[in-house]
C-alpha cells in the first residue's frame, strides 16, 4: 500500500506541488501522479492537492493554479518607497490584523470551484484523509467512502472540503459547512501523514511493513528560544510560536508513522528549514525561490522516488456514494 501525505504550508504549497510535477515529468510515462498512490493526505494547501490528485488532475496542472492564481488570492501589499510611509503602513496592518482576519476568501473559492466544479468527495478515485476542525474544538477527518462505516463525508462538495480545512486563523475567517464552521487542520495536523496510516491500519488487514510513504513538506520554519523568550516570555515573545508547533506537530508525526512501518519504509521531501522563512502568503518569494528547489529535492531523493511510481494503483472500491459498487469489500 502506497501512502501520499503532503503537508500545509499556503503558498508555500508550490514545492509539493513542483515536486510532482518533476516526479510525473521523470518517473510517470505520461500519467499523472495521483495514479501510483492508494491513500493521499493533504491538509489545508495540501488537501487542495490531494483532491486535485483524486480526481486525476496532474501535478502539472495543480502547480499552474498557484503560479498563475497565487498573487490573485494573497494580493501583496503596495510597497512604499519612503521608509516612513511604510513604517506607517506596517503598523497599520498590524493593527488591523488585531482584530480581522487578513484576507477575504472570494478569489480562492472562485480558483476553487473552476477546479472541482460540482464534484463530490464521493467521486474521488483515491482514498482520501483530509483534516480539519469544527467550531467545537473537534478535530475532524474529510474521508472518502473506502470503509462500510464511513457514509457520510462522501456526500460534501470537494469546494467544501478545501475550504474548511484551508481556513487558516487569522489568514480567512472560518468556513460555515452546513451547519458547523471550519477551520485548517494545520492547527492540530499540519503533517497529515499519521492520520492517513491510522486509517490504513483500522480499515485493512495489512502488514505494516506493507506500507511505503511519500511525505512532501512546505519548507518548515527554523526556530530557536530567542532571549527575550528564555529570560521574559509573556504573549508577546511568544506571538509566532504556532510556526514551531507545526514544525514539532511535523516531527512527532513523522517519527511515530517511522516507528510503525520502518524509517527504511518513509521517505519525507522537503526543502530545509529556513530561519528567513518564506511566509504563507508570499507569492511572489515563493514563485521565485520554490520550484528551484524543488528540482533539486527530485534530483537529491531520485533514487527512492522511482520507487514509488513504478506501478500504478487501481482506483479504490466504494461503500457509497457515486462510485459505489455492489461487490465492494474490504
Amino acid at each position: 500500500m502506497r501512502i501520499l501525505s503532503i503537508d500545509g504550508g499556503g503558498i508555500r504549497g508550490i514545492l509539493p506541488a513542483a515536486v510532482l510535477k518533476h516526479c510525473e515529468e521523470r518517473f510517470c510515462n505520461g500519467r499523472t501522479a495521483g495514479e501510483f498512490f492508494d491513500y493521499i493526505a493533504g491538509t489545508s494547501t495540501g488537501g487542495i492537492i490531494a483532491l486535485g490528485l483524486s480526481i486525476g488532475l496532474s501535478a502539472k496542472d495543480i502547480l499552474a493554479i498557484y503560479m498563475e492564481h497565487g498573487a490573485e488570492i494573497f494580493p501583496p501589499r503596495r510597497q512604499y518607497r519612503n521608509r516612513t510611509m511604510h513604517r506607517l503602513q506596517s503598523a497599520w496592518h498590524f493593527l488591523r490584523n488585531l482584530n480581522q482576519y487578513k484576507y477575504e476568501r472570494e478569489a480562492l473559492r472562485r480558483n476553487l470551484a473552476a477546479t472541482f466544479g460540482e464534484r463530490l468527495l464521493g467521486d474521488a478515485e483515491r482514498r482520501l484523509v483530509i483534516p480539519s476542525f469544527d467550531e467545537y474544538n473537534e478535530v475532524h477527518l474529510f474521508k472518502t467512502p473506502h470503509h462500510r462505516d464511513y457514509q457520510r463525508d462522501w456526500k460534501e462538495r470537494m469546494i467544501d472540503v478545501a475550504l474548511s480545512t484551508s481556513a487558516a486563523p487569522t489568514f480567512y475567517s472560518t468556513y460555515r459547512n452546513g451547519d458547523r464552521h471550519f477551520a485548517d487542520g494545520g492547527v492540530w495536523a499540519n503533517n497529515p501523514v499519521m492520520t492517513a496510516l491510522v486509517d490504513a491500519m483500522a480499515c485493512y488487514d495489512i502488514d505494516r511493513r506493507n506500507i511505503r510513504i511519500l511525505s512532501l513538506g512546505c519548507v518548515e520554519s527554523d526556530f530557536a528560544f530567542s532571549e527575550d523568550q528564555m529570560t521574559k516570555g509573556g504573549i508577546w515573545h511568544w506571538k509566532e510560536i504556532i510556526s514551531s508547533a507545526m514544525r514539532l506537530q511535523s516531527q512527532n508525526a513523522l517519527g511515530q508513522a517511522g516507528l510503525l512501518i520502518g524509517r527504511d519504509h518513509l521517505l519525507r521531501v522537503d526543502g530545509e528549514p529556513m530561519l528567513d522563512a518564506i511566509e504563507l502568503d508570499d507569492y511572489y518569494r515563493a514563485a521565485a525561490e520554490l520550484p528551484a528547489i524543488a528540482e533539486r529535492l527530485v534530483d537529491l531523493h531520485s533514487e527512492r522516488l522511482t520507487n514509488f511510481f513504478g506501478e500504478q494503483r487501481p482506483p479504490f472500491n466504494a461503500f457509497h456514494g457515486p462510485r459505489h459498487t455492489a461487490n465492494t469489500e474490504l
